[in-house]
């Protein structure tokens, strides 16, 4: 089983992938458009985390996961209790382009548009938000910083990350 890690799942899989290749996903762009009322924020005060958004002609680059085959059945477990928790994702199995040449069908987590947590705000908004955001795995500028730099090591450029980290740096301090 392979899994697309474009956010977090960089940073904290949650297991240990028997192989790890960059890959790209099309059809898709991260996108802070889920607003994150359990891990990066609250009901009354939302955070924003990162979701798969599909717009037609986008791209994500981000890396392909691969589960060993005897972990299959508890890492799934695992990834639906962490992803699932407000049916603001849904699960798909989506085509991967790897940087090897390979292309692999992935488990990713897209944005559901219809779900109350979608959202689409201005850059500026959302550094706002990511600035002061708290949830109950920690403040919400960890997971962006921690995206910004997993991104930033893998050599993928995303202008977006890049802007709202800076700015997200400048407003927190």
């Amino acid at each position: 089983m392979w899994v697309f890690g474009y956010g977090s799942l960089l940073w904290n899989p949650g297991f240990r992938p028997a192989e790890a290749v960059k890959a790209r996903l099309d059809g898709y762009h991260r996108s802070f458009c889920m607003r994150s009322v359990e891990h990066r924020g609250t009901r009354d005060v939302p955070g924003l985390v990162l979701a798969l958004d599909a717009a037609e002609g986008a791209s994500c680059t981000g890396m392909a996961l691969r589960a060993a085959e005897a972990e299959v059945e508890a890492v799934l477990a695992m990834l639906r209790e962490r992803e699932l928790v407000t049916a603001a994702y849904l699960e798909r199995h989506l085509t991967l382009a790897l940087d090897d040449g390979r292309q692999v069908d992935a488990l990713a987590y897209v944005i559901d548009p219809d779900h109350g947590q979608y959202c689409r705000l201005p850059l500026q908004e959302q550094a706002r938000i990511i600035a002061t955001a708290h949830g109950g795995r920690g403040p919400n500028t960890e997971y962006l910083h921690n995206t910004a730099a997993h991104l930033a090591e893998l050599g993928v450029r995303d202008a977006e990350i890049e802007w709202l980290d800076a700015e997200v740096r400048r407003i927190a301090h």
